[in-house]
C-alpha cells in the first residue's frame, strides 16, 4: 500500500498544480480563488463560500489519485513549507501518520491500555 507523507518540517500541502491535477483525477470541480494571504482557496462546485473551501488534508493519504499525483509531479506536488513522499508499506498494516512539527512519518497502530 502507498502512503503520502510530508517529509518536512512545515506540514502538509499541494501545490495548486497538484491540487488541480487531483481534482481532474478524482472528478471534483475545484475552483481556486487567490487569498489575501497569497496562497489559492480551493472551493468545491465552484461555490465560493466559507463553508464549501476544499481542504487537501481532508484527503486520505492512501488516496490512490493522491498517490498518482504526487508520483508524477515529484516535488512539483509539493505545496509551501512541504516536501511530499510516496511510502510503500505492508497490505494489512493498521497504520496512522505520526507527526512532529509538520514532519510525519506512517506508524503502526498498537493496542493501548489505560
Amino acid at each position: 500500500m502507498k502512503v503520502v507523507i510530508n517529509a518536512d518540517f512545515g506540514g502538509f500541502s499541494l501545490s495548486d498544480d497538484a491540487m488541480r491535477m487531483y481534482s481532474d483525477l478524482a472528478g471534483l470541480n475545484l475552483v481556486g480563488k487567490p487569498s489575501s494571504f497569497g496562497h489559492t482557496i480551493f472551493y468545491l462546485d465552484g461555490e465560493i463560500e466559507d463553508e464549501s473551501a476544499f481542504w487537501e488534508g481532508d484527503i486520505p493519504r492512501d488516496d490512490e489519485n493522491l498517490v498518482k499525483v504526487v508520483e508524477t509531479l515529484g516535488s512539483a506536488a509539493n505545496g509551501n513549507y512541504s516536501r511530499l513522499k510516496v511510502v510503500e508499506i505492508p497490505d494489512g498494516v493498521n497504520w496512522f501518520i505520526e507527526e512532529y512539527d509538520g514532519r510525519e512519518h506512517v506508524a503502526e497502530r498498537h493496542r493501548t491500555w489505560e
